[in-house]
């Protein structure tokens, strides 16, 4: 099992950032698939058609997101944890820490995270 931690400058505040990681609907605007999301801790999340599933542990409003990751026969959690650190000129940077990633799926996830997760949230806020 491997860890993966990043930082990500996002070109919004804090809060912006936050919405767009939680409310379902703007999910889908930068995502371009469906979502489900809640704020509520303990209920399940699904995003890009369901290729990512879990449950929604800990919320902190404009700061903080933590979410078990399923994978299928892992025997360990897979933790997400997202932090929200307000940067220079109203952006924010995304502190990203991946936990129990299994082996053999560790590259996928660091260039899912770059290009898949990140990357267009970042482009979704700098806009056309």
């Amino acid at each position: 099992m491997k860890d993966f931690k990043k930082y990500y400058d996002i070109p919004a505040t804090p809060e912006e950032v936050y919405i767009a990681l939680t409310n379902p609907l703007t999910i889908e605007l930068w995502t371009g698939d469906e979502a489900v999301m809640s704020t509520e801790p303990g209920s399940e999340f699904s995003m890009w058609d369901a290729s990512i599933v879990g449950k929604n542990l800990e919320f902190e409003e404009g700061k903080k997101i933590v979410q078990q990751w399923y994978f299928d026969g892992q025997p360990e959690m897979s933790v997400v944890t997202i932090k929200l650190h307000p940067a220079k000129n109203n952006t924010t940077s995304a502190e990203v820490r991946h936990t129990n990633i299994p082996d053999k799926d560790y590259d996928s996830f660091a260039e899912g995270w770059d290009n898949s997760y990140f990357g267009p949230l970042a482009e979704f806020f700098e806009g056309p």
